[in-house]
């Protein structure tokens, strides 16, 4: 009996070695081209779209790591390079021979006060006003007026010591957790109600709410629940008043309590404060047992009320948006377009101090981390310029593109994309989206971002030309703003009077705008201007 042979089906041995060893691994080269992202262009792209805060946390993070790199100062830099040129000046010790002499000559430390007043022609009372510190004019009417510097700190201080910074003479601002935590101090001496107070405190968010559950600090420090609803009571009773309540009918019920207000009605209207948001007039009256004039004043009281108590404590600084592009109209009518300087981080590559070290590098590891310095430093000042340029480049197409709105306002805004822009300037639109990305415009009109010049398109009716969106909304507000309280306009007559002005828009269109705007419904304004008329 033959042997069996193992391979294909159909097919011999010797077909299966023959294809098995024309699997062979071969070298070859290859010509074409790719997109590369340098690590140069990675760097560009990303200072492109960075906002000004975060350029300048960027660059000073490289000035402290690249050596090559140097802030330029402006005024301060000239003068700093202007000092560093200057001669050395001899310093006053003086040993009364050479320069020193003759400086010591000029300026003796001691003159008796008839000398002084000899020179100056002048008396030492015009210098000296009865109101000047006791230590001048103890100085001024004595025989000699020593002319040392005084140890900083004593009333006749010393030009010459370093005066603390601003920031260190002022007063922190107290928080809500250290202004409840003195209160907590003061209000208990129980140990354990102070640790279980000072959990409920840290438990509290800067709106001044409580939003932990107490049963789940009741579980977390190992105590009872009474205990904790107990302490929590306590720190309601705080100020401000409504601090630590859990929600926003809580809040308002401590704060009409301190207020001796929280009677029946006004408790069964802050039970429905769902209703209140509705504008359910009729459903409150029935509630509460109040006529429309009581109910007026009701609502009116619980508007005075704060239901953001924790904000006063702590808030942080408010950042003002400063543009990083000013517009501005010029002599002749035209529109100047400038980048705010006071934005732009300057920095400059220190050659000199480049040339001085790289002759003393002697180990290859020190050349190769000056030359990497040296191309990042370059690259870094190449960056920030091409960054600067491009914004200038994209500002100055979307005042040309938005001429209307800065002559005539928000009524003559032109629908804007992205693309048309980036076709008139020669750019790819994704570079465009970065620029306008985090930048702003400063204009006669208010700052603005760039990107609320770019709205979408409402055709125009009968064939006219388009409308932009962010026009449109003004228009709405205009409307809403100028109807009487008789005559309250609905989403569809709102629609009919888009349509009469040549605006083609949907009423579902109509009513996310008039949302987006925060703008009631027509039942909710009509109930609003009731409530305005019964007060």
């Amino acid at each position: 009996m033959p042997p069996p042979v193992f391979g294909w089906p159909g097919r011999h041995l010797s077909e299966n070695r023959g294809t098995a060893m024309s699997l062979l691994q071969r070298l070859e080269m290859r010509q074409g081209q790719a997109l590369v992202m340098t690590p140069q262009l990675l760097q560009a792209i990303k200072l492109l779209q960075l906002s000004q805060l975060d350029l300048a946390a960027y660059v000073d993070a490289e000035l402290e790591r690249n050596p090559l790199l140097e802030r330029v100062e402006g005024e301060g830099g000239e003068a700093r390079e202007a000092a560093d040129a200057a001669p050395d000046v001899p310093e006053a010790g003086f040993d009364g021979e050479g320069e020193g002499g003759e400086a010591e000559a000029w300026l003796p430390t001691e003159m008796s006060q008839s000398q002084i007043e000899g020179d100056f022609d002048t008396r030492l009372d015009n210098v000296f006003p009865d109101d000047t510190p006791s230590p001048a004019r103890e100085a001024a009417s004595g025989d000699m007026l020593s002319l040392t510097p005084a140890p900083y700190g004593s009333t006749g201080g010393s030009f010459d010591a370093e005066a603390p910074d601003f920031d260190a003479t002022l007063t922190a601002e107290i928080s809500l957790r250290e202004h409840l935590s003195a209160q907590l101090d003061l209000a208990t001496r129980d140990p354990r109600d102070r640790l279980i107070g000072g959990f409920l405190i840290d438990a509290v968010d800067e709106a001044g709410y409580m939003r932990e559950p107490i049963d789940a600090v009741a579980e977390r420090l190992g105590t009872g629940l009474d205990d904790v609803a107990r302490v929590l009571k306590l720190i309601q009773t705080f100020d401000p008043a409504g601090v630590a309540a859990r929600d926003l009918a809580e809040c308002l019920s401590l704060q009409l309590r301190e207020r001796d207000r929280f009677d029946p009605a006004m408790q069964a209207l802050v039970s429905r404060l769902d209703l209140v948001a509705k504008r359910d007039f009729a459903g409150l009256r029935r509630l509460c047992g109040v006529d429309d004039e009581d109910l007026v004043e009701m609502l009116g009281e619980l508007r005075r009320l704060d239901p953001k108590p924790g904000r006063a404590f702590g808030a942080s600084a408010v950042e003002v948006l400063i543009p990083d592009v000013f517009v501005r109209m010029g002599p002749d009518g035209a529109w100047l377009v400038e980048l705010n300087a006071e934005t732009l981080p300057r920095v400059l590559v220190n050659q000199s101090y480049y040339a001085r070290v790289s002759r003393g590098a002697a180990a290859e590891g020190d050349k190769a981390f000056l030359s990497e310095c040296l191309q990042t430093a370059n690259w870094l000042t190449r960056s920030l310029e091409q960054r600067a340029r491009t914004i200038l480049k994209v500002a100055t197409e979307i005042v040309r593109q938005q001429d209307g709105f800065f002559v005539h306002g928000v009524a003559h805004l032109r629908p804007l994309n992205l693309k048309t822009v980036a076709e008139a300037i020669g750019m790819h639109e994704s570079t465009v989206s970065r620029v306008t990305s985090n930048k702003s415009i400063g204009t006669s009109r208010g700052t603005l971002e760039m990107k609320y010049f770019f709205t979408a398109a409402i055709p125009g009716a009968a064939g006219t030309a388009s409308h932009s969106s962010e026009a449109v909304r003004h228009r709405i507000k205009q409307l809403v703003d100028g109807e009487a309280p008789s005559d309250v306009l609905s989403d569809d007559a709102l629609v009919q009077r888009l349509r009469d002005e040549g605006i083609d828009i949907a009423r579902r269109t109509v009513a996310k705008y008039r949302e987006s705007l925060r703008i009631p419904s027509s039942i909710e304004r009509r109930r609003d201007h009731f409530a305005h008329a019964g007060r």
